[in-house]
Parts: C-alpha cells; sequence; structure tokens
C-alpha cells in the first residue's frame, strides 16, 4: 500500500483569548493517498479552514501530529517547514489572490522563480499547466480580464506549479457559478488522478462533495466519514 501524502494524528487546536478556550480540533484523525480527492464538510464555524492550515503548515497544532509525504512535521525548523510547504503543498482559495499587475502566466511562474528556477525554465513549466488548466490562449491577460472561472483556473495552476503531493482547496468554487464551479471541479478532479497527488477540499457544496472519493466531515472538533 502507498504512503499517505498527508496525514493527520490526534491533532489538536486550541484557542485562547483572555479566560475563553475554544477547542477548535479536538483529537483530529486522517490521511489522504496518493490520486484521492477527498471532501472536508461542517456546519461554518467548525473550523474548516484552521485544519487546512494546520495540514498546510501555516499553523502549528497544539498537540498530535501532521505528517506530509512521509516526513513528520512537529520538530522541523522555520526554514524547514517553510521549504516543505513551498515544495510539498499546494493550495486553492475561494479567493483566488493572484497578482493583478502579473499575466496569468507570469502567476503560475512566480512560484518556480521563487523557488530558484531559471526564467526560461520557469516558463517552460508555466506555459505546460496553462494548457493544461485550458488557458494557453489567455496566457498574457492579467487577471482583470478573466472571467472568475479562467482566475479559478490560473490558480489551480499556480498551486500546481512545484509538483506539491497534496493540494488543500478552502471553498474553491464558493464564489463561482454553478456551471463555472463544475468546470472549476472537472479540471481539479482530472489533475488529481492524472498527477497522482492528494486533495482535501473543504466545501459547502454537497452535491460537489458527493463527486469525491470519500466525504470527511468536522463537526464538535473531530473528523468522521461521512455517507
Amino acid at each position: 500500500m502507498s504512503e499517505p501524502v498527508i496525514k493527520l494524528t490526534n491533532v489538536e487546536r486550541v484557542y485562547r483569548q483572555g479566560e475563553e478556550r475554544l477547542d477548535v480540533l479536538r483529537g483530529v484523525n486522517l490521511s489522504i493517498e496518493p490520486g484521492e480527492l477527498v471532501a472536508l464538510v461542517g456546519p461554518s464555524g467548525a473550523g474548516k479552514s484552521t485544519l487546512l492550515h494546520v495540514a498546510g503548515l501555516l499553523e502549528d497544532p497544539d498537540k498530535g501530529e501532521v505528517t506530509v509525504a512521509g516526513q513528520e512535521c512537529s520538530k522541523l525548523s522555520d526554514d524547514a517547514r517553510t521549504a516543505l510547504r513551498r515544495t510539498g503543498i499546494g493550495f486553492v482559495y475561494q479567493f483566488h489572490h493572484l497578482l493583478p499587475e502579473f499575466s496569468a502566466l507570469e502567476n503560475v511562474m512566480i512560484p518556480r522563480m521563487v523557488d530558484g528556477l531559471g526564467k526560461r525554465s520557469a516558463r517552460e513549466a508555466a506555459i505546460g499547466l496553462i494548457e493544461a488548466v485550458g488557458l494557453s490562449g489567455r496566457s498574457s491577460h492579467r487577471p482583470a480580464r478573466l472571467s472568475g472561472g479562467e482566475q479559478q483556473r490560473v490558480a489551480i495552476a499556480r498551486a500546481l506549479a512545484n509538483s506539491p503531493t497534496i493540494l488543500l482547496a478552502d471553498e474553491p468554487t464558493g464564489n463561482l457559478d454553478g456551471q463555472t464551479a463544475d468546470g472549476v471541479f472537472e479540471l481539479l478532479q482530472g489533475l488529481v488522478k492524472q498527477g497522482g497527488l492528494g486533495a482535501l477540499v473543504a466545501t459547502h457544496n454537497l452535491e460537489l462533495a458527493g463527486r469525491m472519493d470519500r466525504i470527511l466531515r468536522l463537526e464538535n472538533g473531530l473528523v468522521e466519514a461521512a455517507g
């Protein structure tokens, strides 16, 4: 059996404000295999974004372990965590956060160049990703000239730029109309299956969640299989 691309073991996350204590994650366990597309559902405020932040090494858990591509992360230095996050994890958000002064192609090139790849090689890699998301004819356009669905496609290409093993998506279709959301989801599904990476997708769209390989429900700080 292949090694999970990500695994959370007994993860807890607590927020404190004065005397108040909010237990957002209360012993979360989950793992995702290569090529697996997993939905994360739950009520608003349940902690889905917090779980993605912890899984993506953007926040430290208060207890428990996060293992990415076989690397247990709790004892890593800040530099090592940053390097793993940059190369091993891709992020897609509801709002694409593209850089408005750069073209679609340049937005996809930037992560590779930050990681030390030369401009020519970064451009070649980005052209391939732009083609993969179906935007070859729009690569020179800045975000303001792209539709919402096209912008999200660029964001997905950017998330895949450094060939991550895990993709974490927070409401990636939440700002799109139904038809556009379907197209973006089908693109995401195809890229996950073809690339052999794992994906954890937080969503309120239960119809889309039902088309994924598994559904996990986060409620009262715990994750359980749904359906």
